[in-house]
């Protein structure tokens, strides 16, 4: 069974779809389709039934699946061994982020650690928290960088490596009243905040979870929080966000910031990765760098007063 085989067919087992398995893995359709079917007549029988809600396992397709799972795994970490050992070129990481943490956390050590390892290719990737567990899962990047959310697969690590201060911001003109010291008051003002399935709208819900309290309406769903801060600059609501997401807009005066009065007063931002046999030189050293980064770096006030560019 050829790894290009099992890949294919994992990714057809997670997308339940061709087409979309296509996208993943960077074939035609028809390819995967071949694959498919090149596995299955190598193995002499059926991996897949199609159904009304899309491609199903077989048992045998079942049965096939952790095997496939744990071939590939092994020839990553040969494959990592044996370049350790020749002493290959120090290799690529691909880092994957949240868009505030790329932008603002990452600035802050990434390029100390290119000074001392030149000869490492830094890649970085962004995505939602969803996607990039996906990623990591599948290969497309070697580290994630986001907000804790809970447990993660067992196949993955995960480590926090800061504790962010979250705040309720405000337009600039509004006054703390009775209702800002009051979780439960707060549900009857307006809010903003990201669409459901965003690490950022968990922590919002989870805020409100957490006190008893059912989560407010909300006067507007947005993409972004940078989105979101000029909307609440311009009075449409308030939120609750990490305060270095809008340490800029504060800092300008665009928004006002209040304690948020809930139990829930902060968020862990962890680095997730996979558990390997041998992990790639290149990103034990980006994780050792990563740790003693974030751990060491100013508050979340600090303003990036230059642009730093990244390999992409």
């Amino acid at each position: 069974m050829h790894p290009r085989l099992l890949k294919t067919f994992l990714a057809v087992a997670r997308n339940r779809n061709f087409t979309r398995a296509a996208e993943e893995v960077h074939l035609a359709q028809s390819s995967v389709s071949d694959q498919i079917q090149s596995l299955e007549a190598e193995l002499g029988t059926a991996l897949f039934i199609r159904s009304r809600s899309g491609l199903e396992l077989t048992a045998a397709g079942e049965a096939l699946r952790p095997y496939a799972e744990e071939i590939l795994t092994i020839a990553s970490e040969a494959r990592t061994a044996v370049e350790a050992v020749s002493a290959a070129a120090a290799g690529t990481v691909t880092i994957g982020a949240l868009e505030t943490i790329a932008s603002i956390k990452l600035p802050q050590w990434l390029p100390a650690f290119q000074r001392d390892h030149p000869d490492i290719d830094l890649r970085v990737k962004i995505a939602g928290s969803g996607d990039l567990l996906r990623k990591l899962e599948t290969g497309e990047i070697d580290i994630a960088f986001c907000f804790d959310r809970g447990e993660v697969d067992e196949r993955l690590a995960k480590r926090a490596i800061s504790t962010e201060p979250l705040i309720l911001i405000t337009p600039p003109a509004q006054k703390p009243s009775s209702k800002t010291s009051d979780l439960a008051a707060l549900a009857s003002m307006n809010f903003v905040a990201t669409e459901v399935g965003c690490v950022y709208r968990h922590l919002f819900d989870k805020a409100f979870q957490a006190a008893g309290t059912a989560a407010p309406k909300l006067a507007a769903e947005v993409g972004s929080i940078g989105t979101i801060a000029r909307l609440v600059a311009a009075g449409t609501g308030s939120s609750l966000v990490p305060r270095f997401a809008v340490a800029d807009a504060l800092h300008r005066g665009e928004i006002g910031e209040m304690p948020w009065p809930g139990p829930m007063r902060t968020a862990s931002l962890v680095m997730i990765w996979r558990r390997r046999r041998v992990q790639p030189p290149a990103l034990k050293l980006v994780l050792a760098f990563a740790s003693t980064g974030f751990a060491s770096a100013k508050s979340a006030d600090v303003r990036l007063r230059h642009a730093v560019s990244f390999p992409l």
